[in-house]
Protein backbone atom coordinates (compact mmCIF):
# COMPACT_ATOMS: atom_id res chain seq x y z
CA UNK A 1 0.00 0.00 0.00
CA UNK A 2 2.78 2.43 0.95
CA UNK A 3 4.62 1.60 -2.28
CA UNK A 4 1.50 2.35 -4.31
CA UNK A 5 0.98 5.69 -2.55
CA UNK A 6 4.64 6.57 -3.13
CA UNK A 7 4.37 5.82 -6.85
CA UNK A 8 1.26 7.96 -7.15
CA UNK A 9 3.05 10.86 -5.41
CA UNK A 10 6.04 10.52 -7.75
CA UNK A 11 3.72 10.56 -10.76
CA UNK A 12 1.98 13.69 -9.49
CA UNK A 13 5.30 15.46 -8.87
CA UNK A 14 6.59 14.54 -12.33
CA UNK A 15 3.33 15.70 -13.87
CA UNK A 16 3.48 19.00 -12.00
CA UNK A 17 7.09 19.51 -13.08
CA UNK A 18 6.04 19.06 -16.67
CA UNK A 19 3.46 21.80 -16.25
CA UNK A 20 5.90 24.34 -14.78
CA UNK A 21 6.48 27.32 -17.07
CA UNK A 22 9.86 27.55 -18.84
CA UNK A 23 12.44 29.83 -17.25
CA UNK A 24 12.63 33.09 -19.20
CA UNK A 25 15.31 35.74 -19.26
CA UNK A 26 15.43 39.32 -20.51
CA UNK A 27 17.83 40.58 -23.18
CA UNK A 28 18.23 44.36 -23.22
CA UNK A 29 19.90 45.76 -26.35
CA UNK A 30 21.12 49.27 -27.12
CA UNK A 31 23.62 50.93 -29.44
CA UNK A 32 25.93 53.92 -29.52
CA UNK A 33 25.80 56.69 -32.09
CA UNK A 34 26.61 55.56 -35.61
CA UNK A 35 24.46 52.48 -36.07
CA UNK A 36 21.74 50.22 -34.75
CA UNK A 37 20.95 46.61 -33.95
CA UNK A 38 18.62 45.36 -36.70
CA UNK A 39 18.19 41.81 -35.34
CA UNK A 40 16.41 41.32 -33.04
CA UNK A 41 16.16 45.10 -32.67
CA UNK A 42 16.72 47.38 -29.71
CA UNK A 43 14.86 47.34 -26.42
CA UNK A 44 14.09 44.49 -24.00
CA UNK A 45 13.12 41.03 -25.22
CA UNK A 46 12.17 37.89 -23.24
CA UNK A 47 13.44 34.44 -24.26
CA UNK A 48 13.23 30.91 -22.89
CA UNK A 49 16.35 29.67 -21.13
CA UNK A 50 18.89 28.25 -23.58
CA UNK A 51 17.53 30.10 -26.62
CA UNK A 52 20.23 31.15 -29.11
CA UNK A 53 19.43 34.67 -30.33
CA UNK A 54 20.94 36.04 -33.53
CA UNK A 55 22.52 39.49 -33.26
CA UNK A 56 23.06 41.76 -36.26
CA UNK A 57 24.44 45.28 -35.91
CA UNK A 58 24.51 47.65 -38.88
CA UNK A 59 26.73 50.73 -39.09
CA UNK A 60 25.61 53.97 -40.70
CA UNK A 61 27.61 55.61 -43.46
CA UNK A 62 30.87 56.97 -42.10
CA UNK A 63 30.83 54.63 -39.08
CA UNK A 64 32.11 51.14 -38.36
CA UNK A 65 30.97 48.48 -35.93
CA UNK A 66 33.60 48.07 -33.20
CA UNK A 67 32.37 45.47 -30.69
CA UNK A 68 29.64 44.34 -28.29
CA UNK A 69 30.01 45.42 -24.68
CA UNK A 70 28.12 44.68 -21.47
CA UNK A 71 27.04 41.12 -20.64
CA UNK A 72 29.18 39.64 -23.40
CA UNK A 73 30.30 36.32 -21.89
CA UNK A 74 27.54 34.45 -23.75
CA UNK A 75 28.22 36.15 -27.12
CA UNK A 76 30.04 33.96 -29.68
CA UNK A 77 32.28 36.76 -31.05
CA UNK A 78 32.19 40.23 -29.52
CA UNK A 79 34.02 41.71 -32.52
CA UNK A 80 31.59 40.36 -35.13
CA UNK A 81 28.61 42.51 -36.13
CA UNK A 82 26.78 39.30 -37.05
CA UNK A 83 26.93 36.86 -34.16
CA UNK A 84 24.66 35.24 -31.52
CA UNK A 85 24.05 35.07 -27.77
CA UNK A 86 22.85 32.11 -25.66
CA UNK A 87 20.21 33.06 -23.10
CA UNK A 88 21.28 31.62 -19.77
CA UNK A 89 20.57 34.73 -17.69
CA UNK A 90 19.41 38.33 -17.88
CA UNK A 91 21.75 40.20 -20.20
CA UNK A 92 22.26 43.83 -21.17
CA UNK A 93 24.44 44.48 -24.22
CA UNK A 94 25.47 47.43 -26.37
CA UNK A 95 26.57 47.57 -30.00
CA UNK A 96 29.44 50.05 -30.24
CA UNK A 97 30.18 52.07 -33.36
CA UNK A 98 32.94 54.55 -34.13
CA UNK A 99 33.71 57.13 -36.79
CA UNK A 100 35.77 55.56 -39.54
CA UNK A 101 39.09 57.02 -40.64
CA UNK A 102 40.03 56.19 -44.22
CA UNK A 103 43.55 54.99 -45.06
CA UNK A 104 44.70 56.00 -48.56
CA UNK A 105 48.51 56.11 -48.32
CA UNK A 106 51.44 55.33 -46.03
CA UNK A 107 51.10 58.65 -44.21
CA UNK A 108 47.50 57.83 -43.32
CA UNK A 109 48.63 54.42 -42.08
CA UNK A 110 51.41 55.97 -40.03
CA UNK A 111 48.95 58.41 -38.44
CA UNK A 112 47.09 55.53 -36.76
CA UNK A 113 49.68 55.69 -33.98
CA UNK A 114 48.23 59.11 -33.06
CA UNK A 115 44.87 57.51 -32.15
CA UNK A 116 45.34 53.87 -31.21
CA UNK A 117 41.68 53.41 -30.20
CA UNK A 118 40.13 54.49 -33.50
CA UNK A 119 38.36 52.64 -36.30
CA UNK A 120 40.12 52.46 -39.67
CA UNK A 121 39.43 51.12 -43.15
CA UNK A 122 41.97 50.62 -45.92
CA UNK A 123 40.63 52.18 -49.13
CA UNK A 124 43.16 50.80 -51.64
CA UNK A 125 46.36 48.79 -51.96
CA UNK A 126 49.60 50.27 -50.60
CA UNK A 127 52.96 49.48 -52.19
CA UNK A 128 56.34 51.01 -53.05
CA UNK A 129 54.72 53.41 -55.50
CA UNK A 130 52.27 54.80 -52.93
CA UNK A 131 53.02 58.20 -51.39
CA UNK A 132 55.08 58.01 -48.21
CA UNK A 133 56.75 54.63 -48.85
CA UNK A 134 60.35 55.81 -49.03
CA UNK A 135 60.01 57.98 -45.91
CA UNK A 136 58.01 55.49 -43.78
CA UNK A 137 58.03 51.88 -44.98
CA UNK A 138 60.90 51.29 -47.42
CA UNK A 139 64.55 50.24 -46.92
CA UNK A 140 65.69 53.87 -46.66
CA UNK A 141 63.06 54.87 -44.10
CA UNK A 142 64.09 55.76 -40.54
CA UNK A 143 67.83 55.50 -41.27
CA UNK A 144 67.52 52.00 -42.73
CA UNK A 145 65.28 50.61 -39.99
CA UNK A 146 62.21 50.78 -42.17
CA UNK A 147 58.68 50.78 -40.79
CA UNK A 148 58.05 51.47 -37.11
CA UNK A 149 55.35 49.11 -35.82
CA UNK A 150 51.99 50.58 -34.79
CA UNK A 151 51.38 50.07 -31.06
CA UNK A 152 53.81 49.32 -28.24
CA UNK A 153 53.45 47.54 -24.91
CA UNK A 154 53.04 50.90 -23.19
CA UNK A 155 50.72 52.29 -25.88
CA UNK A 156 49.01 49.33 -27.59
CA UNK A 157 46.60 49.35 -30.49
CA UNK A 158 43.04 48.70 -29.23
CA UNK A 159 41.10 49.99 -32.20
CA UNK A 160 39.66 48.28 -35.29
CA UNK A 161 41.50 48.00 -38.60
CA UNK A 162 39.54 46.64 -41.57
CA UNK A 163 41.65 46.01 -44.65
CA UNK A 164 38.56 45.38 -46.79
CA UNK A 165 40.56 42.74 -48.67
CA UNK A 166 43.18 45.23 -49.88
CA UNK A 167 46.92 44.52 -49.95
CA UNK A 168 49.84 46.14 -48.18
CA UNK A 169 52.94 45.23 -50.19
CA UNK A 170 56.71 45.43 -49.73
CA UNK A 171 56.71 46.49 -46.09
CA UNK A 172 60.30 46.63 -44.85
CA UNK A 173 61.38 46.30 -41.20
CA UNK A 174 65.00 45.95 -40.02
CA UNK A 175 65.10 46.25 -36.23
CA UNK A 176 67.04 43.19 -34.92
CA UNK A 177 68.39 44.90 -31.78
CA UNK A 178 65.21 46.59 -30.56
CA UNK A 179 63.21 45.05 -27.72
CA UNK A 180 59.83 46.16 -29.00
CA UNK A 181 57.60 43.85 -31.00
CA UNK A 182 58.14 44.02 -34.76
CA UNK A 183 55.63 43.84 -37.62
CA UNK A 184 53.11 46.06 -39.34
CA UNK A 185 51.47 46.28 -35.91
CA UNK A 186 53.69 45.88 -32.87
CA UNK A 187 51.31 45.32 -29.94
CA UNK A 188 47.56 44.70 -30.32
CA UNK A 189 45.87 44.62 -26.92
CA UNK A 190 42.54 43.24 -25.69
CA UNK A 191 39.76 44.87 -27.68
CA UNK A 192 41.95 45.45 -30.72
CA UNK A 193 40.89 43.90 -34.02
CA UNK A 194 42.61 43.47 -37.38
CA UNK A 195 40.62 41.86 -40.18
CA UNK A 196 40.34 41.36 -43.94
CA UNK A 197 43.93 42.38 -44.62
CA UNK A 198 46.51 40.98 -47.05
CA UNK A 199 50.22 41.67 -46.46
CA UNK A 200 52.36 40.72 -49.45
CA UNK A 201 56.15 40.33 -49.85
CA UNK A 202 57.00 41.74 -46.44
CA UNK A 203 60.55 41.69 -45.13
CA UNK A 204 60.60 41.85 -41.34
CA UNK A 205 63.66 41.40 -39.14
CA UNK A 206 63.26 41.87 -35.41
CA UNK A 207 64.35 40.60 -32.03
CA UNK A 208 61.69 38.97 -29.81
CA UNK A 209 58.04 38.88 -30.83
CA UNK A 210 58.25 39.20 -34.61
CA UNK A 211 55.43 38.71 -37.13
CA UNK A 212 54.64 39.65 -40.69
CA UNK A 213 51.44 41.32 -39.49
CA UNK A 214 51.57 41.57 -35.66
CA UNK A 215 54.39 41.17 -33.16
CA UNK A 216 52.18 40.61 -30.08
CA UNK A 217 48.44 39.93 -30.17
CA UNK A 218 46.01 40.01 -27.26
CA UNK A 219 43.14 40.97 -29.53
CA UNK A 220 41.51 39.41 -32.60
CA UNK A 221 43.09 38.77 -35.98
CA UNK A 222 40.74 37.35 -38.60
CA UNK A 223 40.63 36.73 -42.36
CA UNK A 224 44.21 37.91 -42.89
CA UNK A 225 46.99 36.62 -45.13
CA UNK A 226 50.71 37.30 -45.32
CA UNK A 227 53.68 36.32 -47.47
CA UNK A 228 57.33 37.18 -47.21
CA UNK A 229 60.48 36.68 -45.20
CA UNK A 230 60.32 36.93 -41.39
CA UNK A 231 63.34 36.65 -39.11
CA UNK A 232 64.00 37.22 -35.41
CA UNK A 233 65.82 35.94 -32.37
CA UNK A 234 62.81 34.33 -30.67
CA UNK A 235 58.99 34.06 -30.81
CA UNK A 236 58.85 34.49 -34.57
CA UNK A 237 55.82 33.79 -36.76
CA UNK A 238 54.89 34.36 -40.37
CA UNK A 239 51.74 36.23 -39.33
CA UNK A 240 51.96 36.80 -35.54
CA UNK A 241 54.92 36.47 -33.20
CA UNK A 242 53.16 35.90 -29.86
CA UNK A 243 49.42 35.22 -29.66
CA UNK A 244 47.38 35.44 -26.47
CA UNK A 245 44.18 36.39 -28.27
CA UNK A 246 42.20 34.87 -31.15
CA UNK A 247 43.39 34.16 -34.68
CA UNK A 248 40.84 32.78 -37.13
CA UNK A 249 40.62 32.11 -40.85
CA UNK A 250 44.16 33.29 -41.52
CA UNK A 251 46.97 31.84 -43.59
CA UNK A 252 50.61 32.52 -44.29
CA UNK A 253 53.32 31.46 -46.71
CA UNK A 254 56.99 32.28 -46.90
CA UNK A 255 60.19 31.85 -44.95
CA UNK A 256 60.26 32.14 -41.14
CA UNK A 257 63.58 31.91 -39.31
CA UNK A 258 64.55 32.02 -35.64
CA UNK A 259 68.19 32.79 -34.88
CA UNK A 260 68.30 32.04 -31.13
CA UNK A 261 69.93 28.94 -29.66
CA UNK A 262 67.87 25.84 -28.82
CA UNK A 263 68.22 26.45 -25.08
CA UNK A 264 66.91 30.00 -25.31
CA UNK A 265 64.11 29.99 -27.89
CA UNK A 266 60.44 29.31 -27.21
CA UNK A 267 58.90 29.34 -30.64
CA UNK A 268 59.34 29.67 -34.39
CA UNK A 269 56.31 28.91 -36.55
CA UNK A 270 55.04 29.29 -40.10
CA UNK A 271 51.99 31.21 -38.82
CA UNK A 272 52.61 31.93 -35.11
CA UNK A 273 55.76 31.77 -33.03
CA UNK A 274 54.16 31.08 -29.63
CA UNK A 275 50.50 30.62 -28.76
CA UNK A 276 48.71 31.10 -25.45
CA UNK A 277 45.37 31.81 -27.10
CA UNK A 278 43.00 30.37 -29.69
CA UNK A 279 43.80 29.53 -33.29
CA UNK A 280 41.13 28.10 -35.58
CA UNK A 281 40.66 27.54 -39.31
CA UNK A 282 44.19 28.65 -40.18
CA UNK A 283 46.94 27.21 -42.35
CA UNK A 284 50.53 27.80 -43.39
CA UNK A 285 52.89 26.88 -46.21
CA UNK A 286 56.56 27.58 -46.83
CA UNK A 287 59.51 26.99 -44.52
CA UNK A 288 59.97 27.34 -40.74
CA UNK A 289 63.52 26.99 -39.45
CA UNK A 290 65.28 27.51 -36.14
CA UNK A 291 66.98 25.67 -33.31
CA UNK A 292 64.23 24.79 -30.82
CA UNK A 293 60.42 24.64 -30.77
CA UNK A 294 59.90 24.94 -34.52
CA UNK A 295 56.57 24.08 -36.14
CA UNK A 296 55.04 24.34 -39.58
CA UNK A 297 52.09 26.26 -38.10
CA UNK A 298 53.45 27.34 -34.72
CA UNK A 299 56.53 26.85 -32.63
CA UNK A 300 55.22 26.51 -29.07
CA UNK A 301 51.60 25.97 -28.09
CA UNK A 302 51.51 26.75 -24.37
CA UNK A 303 48.07 26.47 -22.73
CA UNK A 304 46.72 27.32 -26.19
CA UNK A 305 44.03 25.75 -28.34
CA UNK A 306 44.45 24.88 -32.01
CA UNK A 307 41.54 23.52 -34.03
CA UNK A 308 40.55 22.93 -37.65
CA UNK A 309 43.95 24.05 -38.90
CA UNK A 310 46.74 22.61 -41.02
CA UNK A 311 50.22 23.14 -42.35
CA UNK A 312 52.08 22.01 -45.43
CA UNK A 313 55.19 23.96 -44.44
CA UNK A 314 58.47 22.16 -43.89
CA UNK A 315 59.96 22.44 -40.39
CA UNK A 316 63.67 22.21 -39.66
CA UNK A 317 65.62 22.56 -36.42
CA UNK A 318 67.33 20.85 -33.51
CA UNK A 319 64.86 19.95 -30.75
CA UNK A 320 61.09 20.08 -30.51
CA UNK A 321 60.38 20.09 -34.25
CA UNK A 322 56.92 19.30 -35.64
CA UNK A 323 54.97 19.53 -38.87
CA UNK A 324 52.18 21.50 -37.17
CA UNK A 325 53.48 22.36 -33.67
CA UNK A 326 57.06 22.24 -32.44
CA UNK A 327 56.21 21.69 -28.76
CA UNK A 328 52.76 21.38 -27.21
CA UNK A 329 52.78 22.22 -23.51
CA UNK A 330 49.45 22.03 -21.65
CA UNK A 331 47.72 22.81 -24.95
CA UNK A 332 45.12 21.09 -27.11
CA UNK A 333 45.30 20.32 -30.82
CA UNK A 334 42.16 18.96 -32.48
CA UNK A 335 40.82 18.35 -35.98
CA UNK A 336 44.13 19.44 -37.48
CA UNK A 337 46.84 17.99 -39.69
CA UNK A 338 50.29 18.43 -41.22
CA UNK A 339 51.69 17.28 -44.55
CA UNK A 340 55.11 18.95 -44.65
CA UNK A 341 58.49 17.27 -44.16
CA UNK A 342 60.07 17.51 -40.71
CA UNK A 343 63.79 17.34 -39.95
CA UNK A 344 65.49 17.64 -36.56
CA UNK A 345 67.59 16.02 -33.88
CA UNK A 346 65.62 15.47 -30.65
CA UNK A 347 61.83 15.17 -30.26
CA UNK A 348 60.80 15.25 -33.89
CA UNK A 349 57.27 14.44 -35.09
CA UNK A 350 55.09 14.66 -38.16
CA UNK A 351 52.44 16.63 -36.24
CA UNK A 352 54.43 17.78 -33.20
CA UNK A 353 57.87 17.22 -31.78
CA UNK A 354 57.02 17.12 -28.08
CA UNK A 355 53.70 16.75 -26.25
CA UNK A 356 53.93 17.56 -22.53
CA UNK A 357 50.69 17.65 -20.49
CA UNK A 358 48.96 18.25 -23.82
CA UNK A 359 46.18 16.68 -25.83
CA UNK A 360 46.13 15.59 -29.47
CA UNK A 361 42.64 14.69 -30.67
CA UNK A 362 41.23 13.75 -34.09
CA UNK A 363 44.38 14.78 -35.96
CA UNK A 364 46.88 13.30 -38.41
CA UNK A 365 50.22 13.73 -40.20
CA UNK A 366 51.40 12.47 -43.59
CA UNK A 367 54.80 14.12 -44.06
CA UNK A 368 58.18 12.42 -43.86
CA UNK A 369 60.00 12.67 -40.52
CA UNK A 370 63.76 12.49 -40.04
CA UNK A 371 65.57 12.82 -36.73
CA UNK A 372 67.96 11.27 -34.25
CA UNK A 373 66.25 10.50 -30.93
CA UNK A 374 62.54 10.50 -29.98
CA UNK A 375 61.20 10.44 -33.53
CA UNK A 376 57.56 9.67 -34.39
CA UNK A 377 55.26 9.83 -37.38
CA UNK A 378 52.79 11.86 -35.32
CA UNK A 379 54.55 12.79 -32.05
CA UNK A 380 58.24 12.51 -31.18
CA UNK A 381 57.91 12.46 -27.38
CA UNK A 382 54.58 11.98 -25.55
CA UNK A 383 55.32 12.65 -21.88
CA UNK A 384 53.80 13.49 -18.48
CA UNK A 385 50.00 13.37 -18.52
CA UNK A 386 49.63 13.83 -22.27
CA UNK A 387 47.09 12.08 -24.49
CA UNK A 388 46.94 11.08 -28.14
CA UNK A 389 43.54 9.83 -29.26
CA UNK A 390 41.70 9.16 -32.53
CA UNK A 391 44.71 10.16 -34.59
CA UNK A 392 47.01 8.63 -37.20
CA UNK A 393 50.17 9.01 -39.25
CA UNK A 394 51.20 7.66 -42.65
CA UNK A 395 54.52 9.37 -43.38
CA UNK A 396 57.91 7.66 -43.43
CA UNK A 397 59.86 7.84 -40.15
CA UNK A 398 63.65 7.64 -39.94
CA UNK A 399 65.76 7.95 -36.79
CA UNK A 400 68.44 6.40 -34.63
CA UNK A 401 66.78 5.58 -31.29
CA UNK A 402 63.26 5.79 -29.82
CA UNK A 403 61.66 5.66 -33.26
CA UNK A 404 57.99 4.85 -33.78
CA UNK A 405 55.47 4.94 -36.60
CA UNK A 406 53.11 7.01 -34.44
CA UNK A 407 55.07 7.97 -31.29
CA UNK A 408 58.80 7.70 -30.72
CA UNK A 409 58.85 7.76 -26.91
CA UNK A 410 56.22 7.55 -24.19
CA UNK A 411 56.97 8.43 -20.58
CA UNK A 412 55.20 8.99 -17.26
CA UNK A 413 51.38 8.66 -17.43
CA UNK A 414 50.99 9.66 -21.09
CA UNK A 415 48.49 7.61 -23.12
CA UNK A 416 47.67 6.62 -26.69
CA UNK A 417 44.24 5.36 -27.71
CA UNK A 418 42.22 4.57 -30.84
CA UNK A 419 45.06 5.52 -33.17
CA UNK A 420 47.16 3.93 -35.89
CA UNK A 421 50.22 4.32 -38.11
CA UNK A 422 50.89 3.11 -41.64
CA UNK A 423 54.26 4.45 -42.73
CA UNK A 424 57.73 2.98 -43.13
CA UNK A 425 59.77 3.00 -39.92
CA UNK A 426 63.57 2.82 -39.85
CA UNK A 427 65.92 3.03 -36.87
CA UNK A 428 68.64 1.32 -34.84
CA UNK A 429 67.62 1.18 -31.17
CA UNK A 430 64.12 1.04 -29.57
CA UNK A 431 62.26 0.95 -32.87
CA UNK A 432 58.58 0.03 -33.16
CA UNK A 433 55.85 -0.05 -35.76
CA UNK A 434 53.59 2.12 -33.55
CA UNK A 435 55.70 3.08 -30.50
CA UNK A 436 59.48 3.10 -30.27
CA UNK A 437 59.82 2.87 -26.49
CA UNK A 438 57.17 3.08 -23.78
CA UNK A 439 58.69 3.83 -20.39
CA UNK A 440 55.46 5.15 -18.94
CA UNK A 441 52.59 3.85 -16.86
CA UNK A 442 49.80 5.00 -19.18
CA UNK A 443 48.22 2.50 -21.58
CA UNK A 444 48.52 2.22 -25.34
CA UNK A 445 45.01 0.98 -26.04
CA UNK A 446 42.99 -0.03 -29.10
CA UNK A 447 45.75 1.11 -31.43
CA UNK A 448 47.35 -0.55 -34.45
CA UNK A 449 50.15 -0.41 -36.98
CA UNK A 450 50.66 -1.89 -40.43
CA UNK A 451 53.37 -4.52 -40.13
CA UNK A 452 53.87 -4.80 -43.89
CA UNK A 453 54.17 -1.11 -44.70
CA UNK A 454 56.21 -0.24 -41.61
CA UNK A 455 58.62 -3.13 -42.00
CA UNK A 456 58.37 -3.59 -38.23
CA UNK A 457 57.00 -6.76 -36.66
CA UNK A 458 57.13 -5.42 -33.11
CA UNK A 459 56.19 -2.31 -31.14
CA UNK A 460 56.33 -1.25 -27.50
CA UNK A 461 52.54 -0.99 -27.45
CA UNK A 462 49.69 -1.50 -29.88
CA UNK A 463 48.71 -4.40 -32.13
CA UNK A 464 50.32 -5.20 -35.45
CA UNK A 465 48.12 -6.05 -38.44
CA UNK A 466 48.83 -6.70 -42.10
CA UNK A 467 47.60 -4.28 -44.76
CA UNK A 468 44.45 -6.29 -45.49
CA UNK A 469 43.50 -6.26 -41.82
CA UNK A 470 44.28 -2.54 -41.52
CA UNK A 471 41.71 -1.88 -44.24
CA UNK A 472 39.04 -4.09 -42.67
CA UNK A 473 36.44 -2.32 -40.52
CA UNK A 474 36.24 -5.39 -38.27
CA UNK A 475 39.74 -4.68 -36.95
CA UNK A 476 38.62 -1.33 -35.57
CA UNK A 477 34.97 -1.87 -34.71
CA UNK A 478 36.10 -4.93 -32.76
CA UNK A 479 38.33 -2.62 -30.70
CA UNK A 480 35.44 -0.29 -29.89
CA UNK A 481 36.24 2.47 -32.37
CA UNK A 482 33.50 4.92 -33.29
CA UNK A 483 33.66 3.97 -36.97
CA UNK A 484 31.36 3.29 -39.92
CA UNK A 485 31.82 2.19 -43.52
CA UNK A 486 31.10 4.67 -46.35
CA UNK A 487 30.61 4.06 -50.06
CA UNK A 488 33.77 5.77 -51.34
CA UNK A 489 36.59 8.07 -50.25
CA UNK A 490 34.62 11.20 -51.18
CA UNK A 491 31.74 10.25 -48.88
CA UNK A 492 31.63 11.22 -45.22
CA UNK A 493 29.40 10.28 -42.29
CA UNK A 494 30.00 12.96 -39.63
CA UNK A 495 27.92 11.03 -37.09
CA UNK A 496 31.05 8.91 -36.49
CA UNK A 497 34.60 9.93 -35.59
CA UNK A 498 36.07 7.49 -38.11
CA UNK A 499 35.03 6.49 -41.62
CA UNK A 500 36.44 3.73 -43.83
CA UNK A 501 35.83 2.43 -47.32
CA UNK A 502 35.84 -1.18 -46.22
CA UNK A 503 38.58 -3.33 -47.74
CA UNK A 504 39.79 -0.33 -49.78
CA UNK A 505 41.21 2.37 -47.49
CA UNK A 506 42.68 2.82 -44.06
CA UNK A 507 40.37 4.56 -41.57
CA UNK A 508 40.11 8.31 -42.01
CA UNK A 509 38.60 11.03 -39.84
CA UNK A 510 35.08 12.02 -40.82
CA UNK A 511 35.91 15.75 -40.73
CA UNK A 512 38.51 15.33 -43.47
CA UNK A 513 37.47 17.05 -46.70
Amino acid sequence: MRAAVFLVMVALIVGMAGCLPAVRYNLTISSTEGGQVTTPGEGTFAYDEGTVVDLIAQAEEGYQFVKWTGSVSAIVDVHDATTSISMNGNYSITANFATVAEIWDWSDLDAIRNNLTGAYILMNDLDSTTAGYEELAGPTANVGKGWQAIGTQDNPFTGVFDGQGHEIRELFVNRPTEESFAGLFGYVDVGGSIKNLVVINVSVTGNIGVGGLVGMNFGTVSDCYSTGSISGYDVVGGLVGLNVGIISYCNCTGSVTGTGSAREVTGVGGLVGMNYGYITHCHSTGIAAGEGCVGGLMGFNYFGTVSDSYSSASATGNSGIGGLVGTNGLGTVSNSYATGSVTGNLSVGGLMGGNAYGNVVNSYATGSVTGNEYVGGLVGGNVYNSTVSNSYSTGSVTGTSHVGGLVGWIRDSATVSNSYSAGTVTGDVSVGGLVGLNEGTGPVSNSFWDTQISGQATSDGGTGKNTTEMQDIATFSGAGWNITAVADSSTRDPAYIWNIVNNVTYPFLSWQA
